[in-house]
């Protein structure tokens, strides 16, 4: 008996440590999936647009989407979500391009057709090569507003403690990929094999411009609670736009629209 039972606790620890490694090795085909359409699509584009290259500093390409509309107007730079393609936005742009803003999209290395493969410090050289691109446009990190949307709110925040734009918009952000790691998988020490920590919790104090933080409340797959965190944890002027009855992926209606505009008008 004392030896099935000692065979028993030796599977399940191997097991276990099976399970272990196949997450660390895994964890980013886990993490960003640039094939995963999980996102409204079949609405065709209507904002005019020019299609861009922006070279990163480690010479990979990435597709983008340029608007411009007026030399006066802020610049709405779009970092999306872990999954799908820049077509999945097509709902927000057009929409999106009736305020009074020019914005600029573009994929992350591996989404789109764009050769490499994402790494957290690798969509962070993305977005920063994106800036760049604007500023040799003639836009300057003032006259631009960050919008992450899930994913990409990490990647605004990173980027903007280190510089002064004019504002940032967090769409369903979270506190930290740990974080997230430790809601879906409570029995992993994910602290320990997680290779992309994403951090924002201990970012967004260094940002001193204005935020939005926008974050439905039926969220099911960030909780509202980490949204409503990153809103807490930011500092003033900062505003938000919590939904009752949003999931994750938020409704682009006219009360979310309108908030954006509010936060757009309030920076000029």
């Amino acid at each position: 008996m004392l030896n099935i039972f000692k065979i028993l606790i030796l599977f399940l620890g191997l097991s276990y440590l099976i399970v272990l490694i196949g997450l660390y090795v895994f964890q980013r085909n886990l993490l960003y999936e640039p094939s995963e359409n999980n996102y409204l699509d079949g609405e065709t584009l209507s904002a005019d647009i020019k299609e861009i290259n922006i070279l990163t500093s480690d010479n990979y390409s990435l597709k983008g989407w340029y608007h411009f509309k007026n030399k006066n107007y802020k610049t709405l730079l779009f970092l999306h979500g872990n999954a799908g393609v820049l077509g999945n936005r097509i709902h927000k742009l057009n929409k999106l391009k009736d305020s009074n803003i020019n914005f600029l999209i573009f994929a992350w290395r591996g989404f789109s057709g764009n050769a490499g493969s994402p790494t957290e410090r690798g969509l962070y050289d993305d977005a920063n090569s994106a800036v760049k691109w604007l500023n040799q446009e003639g836009v300057k990190d003032e006259e631009i507003v960050l919008y992450g949307e899930s994913l990409g709110s990490a990647v605004a925040v990173e980027i903007a403690q280190h510089r002064s734009f004019a504002g940032i918009i967090l769409e369903s952000p979270f506190t930290s990929m740990i974080d997230i790691g430790k809601h879906y998988y409570p029995y992993v020490p994910v602290k320990l094999i997680l290779k992309d920590k994403f951090e924002t919790k201990k970012k967004i104090e260094n940002i001193n411009f204005p935020l939005l933080v926008m974050h439905g409340k039926l969220d099911q797959i960030v909780p509202f609670a980490m949204g409503k965190r990153i809103f807490d944890l930011g500092n003033q002027p900062k505003f938000y736009f919590f939904p009752n009855y949003d999931d994750h992926m938020m409704n682009y209606d006219e009360n979310l629209l309108n908030a954006i505009n509010k936060f757009l008008i309030s920076l000029n």
